[in-house]
């Protein structure tokens, strides 16, 4: 599934993996994954593993599920913890206030700011603002919004900064179930 093209980037989205219920909305940002949520985020590490889809560049969303979803998706990929070191490069990893609770555009500008030289981003956020990005990146694509730990693949030759309406089509999805 990797590209030869050097010029290609490609941008994985994630959904956070299931987190547990909360019990008012004021501690919604704090919430932890279930057991589930960590299998599953786990599972779709392995599978970027898998598909030679390591990221360069982590974008993502401060709420604890998505630092949660983050931290499995780097065991899945590597059998290790993120900070433990995988083999081969670590990817830059940003948390960003920003991408909790975001709309797609919001989402785009945050991709948008990515290093030139990445060629591969993953970025880890929430419905509906990650699915609607992946409708935006690709109309024809996504027809349903994103479940839990599901990823989106997004290829296109554009640059970050140039990254717009209909400018990466979808070339691959995958639901991480357990």
């Amino acid at each position: 599934m990797t590209d030869a093209d050097p010029e290609t980037r490609t941008l994985v989205l994630l959904r956070h993996a299931k987190a547990e219920q909360g019990s008012d909305a004021a501690d919604d940002a704090e919430r932890p994954l279930s057991a589930r949520g960590n299998a599953d985020a786990a599972a779709a590490g392995a599978w970027l593993a898998h598909h030679g889809l390591l990221p360069d560049v982590v974008i993502c969303s401060t709420a604890r599920r998505t630092r949660q979803t983050w931290h499995q998706v780097a065991m899945g990929m590597t059998g290790s913890p993120p900070e433990g070191g995988p083999s081969g490069p670590r990817p830059t990893v940003r948390y960003e206030p920003g991408a909790y609770d975001a709309h797609p555009e919001e989402l785009l500008a945050l991709v948008r700011t990515v290093d030139p030289t990445a060629r591969t981003a993953l970025l880890i956020a929430h419905n509906p603002g990650i699915s609607l990005l992946s409708a935006l990146l690709d109309p024809e694509g996504v027809d349903e919004g994103l479940r839990t730990a599901e990823l989106a693949v997004h290829r296109g030759p554009l640059g970050w900064a140039e990254l717009g309406r209909s400018g990466a089509p979808l070339t691959a999805r995958h639901a991480a179930r357990v």
